[in-house]
């Protein structure tokens, strides 16, 4: 599912001015790729994620998916917080059973309840499915979140930071089951991650989305990931591609895209 971004335009109200948080942000991505946004905290990151998502609206220009405009939540984009978001009553079974099942996308009882044990599998999960998020650690909540989203059955997956708050063997771990999934059998083609990790960028992404944060908060680079997959982890960083994606990284993040933020008036494209 392709998705397409025009100048993209939103603000927040910030005392009696509003504050920009993404001014002219253009973007395309196209079915099969994964693609990392990465940038400094208010750099408007998670906010491009939620008007994709259909989450908020912008102010101005246009958000589509395969020609269709985004106009709210819909069952062919699945979102993964950073913080699980899980139905704390439910059982992890019972967590992605739901959500797989009002996603509305005609299967029968008999199918969904094979995507919910399969996705649960696929993590890891099945033996603690009948255990409720808060008898789990927040790596095994994560792992269902994750199941959950995919066995919506989603064209489009939306990442917020999901293992940012995950130590690192769990987050190493997640991100190698987050590919194997979406490599594997599933309708879900486009992937889009915000994320504040350099080598989690590198390693999961096609393309990476450099964010300027204020008075830049735009697109400030797009940068190719041109490493083959699969992608070895313990041999990645030998690539020289990747040391040139990395250095050109720290170099846009610790340069002028640093600059602290500053209120700003909303300026309205003529």
């Amino acid at each position: 599912m392709s998705l397409t971004i025009r100048q993209i335009h939103k603000a927040f109200p910030a005392g009696k001015k509003f504050q920009e948080v993404l001014r002219g942000v253009d973007l395309d991505i196209e079915p099969g790729e994964f693609v990392s946004i990465i940038g400094h905290s208010g750099c408007g990151k998670s906010t491009l994620l939620n008007l994709i998502a259909g989450l908020d609206e912008p102010d101005f220009g246009s958000i589509e998916l395969d020609g269709v405009a985004v106009q709210g939540p819909g069952p062919e984009r699945a979102v993964v917080f950073q913080h699980y978001s899980l139905l704390p009553w439910m059982s992890l079974y019972g967590n992605v059973w739901e959500a797989a099942h009002s996603a509305g996308n005609d299967r029968s009882k008999a199918q969904t309840d094979s995507a919910v044990e399969h996705y649960l599998k696929a993590v890891g999960l099945w033996l603690h499915r009948e255990k409720r998020p808060g008898q789990v650690s927040g790596g095994m909540q994560q792992r269902a979140a994750v199941a959950r989203a995919f066995a919506v059955d989603p064209k489009v997956l939306l990442l917020d930071e999901p293992f940012g708050a995950l130590d690192a063997l769990t987050r190493a771990r997640l991100q190698e089951e987050l590919v194997g999934l979406w490599s594997g059998e599933t309708r879900t083609e486009t992937v889009v991650m915000v994320t504040h990790g350099l080598d989690e960028a590198i390693y999961l992404a096609d393309r990476i989305v450099v964010m300027g944060a204020p008075p830049f908060p735009s697109i400030a680079e797009i940068l190719d990931v041109d490493i083959p997959r699969p992608r070895n982890r313990t041999t990645i960083v030998h690539e020289p591609q990747y040391q040139k994606v990395y250095d050109r990284l720290m170099q846009l993040l610790m340069g002028p895209l640093a600059a602290p933020a500053e209120d700003r008036a909303l300026e309205v494209p003529a």
